[in-house]
């Protein structure tokens, strides 16, 4: 059943490498229009709002150190919307083409100097892509989970990146929950993590 128009048409506002601002002409409930604003990564023609296409933008990474699998790979990050360090999961941007697995050990291994084996054996629904900050964004992210297998090695990080590597045990997840700043999809995960089973670490995939 088709519904009334919540929109009549968009007007890009940036001009930007990676992340871009548009305005849309936004239809209310009675009728009246008014610029309601969206972030996007897509380009031109390719925004969901345009193709209603989901489609994976970027990965989240939860990758269980193999070696101890009380051990979770995460991330202290600065992030300058928030202008501070932040307590992350792995992630990053799926380049064109590419399969969101792929890009997980790609950028894994970018990211830590893990080697990332994804576990696949769980439901699919769980690897569809989902919609990131729906109210201000189209990105649409899947979650990978997997074993992180070597050594911590980062020789050669981006200019402008300020990440620190972390092998956290359940303790100091707990401990960063309470005290530090943490992305919301880090904290649903690290909750996951917080109830997993070493024994069996991705048993609570099974819905």
């Amino acid at each position: 059943m088709q519904g009334r128009a919540h929109g009549n048409g968009l007007k890009r506002q940036t001009d930007n490498k990676f992340l871009n601002m548009y305005e849309v002409d936004a239809v209310r409930r009675d009728g009246v229009h008014f610029p309601y604003y969206v972030a996007t990564r897509r380009e031109p023609g390719d925004l969901m709002y345009e193709t209603g296409m989901l489609r994976a933008d970027g990965v989240v990474i939860y990758p269980v150190y193999r070696r101890d699998p009380e051990k979770l790979v995460i991330l202290r990050q600065f992030r300058y919307p928030v202008n501070d360090y932040m307590y992350e999961v792995p992630a990053g941007l799926v380049d064109p083409g590419e399969d969101p697995m792929e890009a997980a050990v790609r950028e894994l291994k970018e990211e830590t100097g893990f080697t990332f084996t994804p576990y696949q054996d769980y439901d699919p629904s769980l690897l569809r892509p989902f919609i990131q900050s729906q109210g201000m964004s189209d990105e649409c992210d899947v979650t990978v989970f997997g074993y992180a297998d070597g050594d911590m090695d980062r020789r050669a990080p981006e200019a402008t990146e300020d990440i620190q590597v972390i092998l956290a045990d359940k303790q100091e997840i707990q401990r960063i929950l309470r005290e530090e700043l943490v992305s919301l999809r880090a904290a649903y995960l690290f909750t996951a993590f917080l109830r997993s089973d070493p024994q069996n670490p991705f048993e609570f995939l099974n819905i």
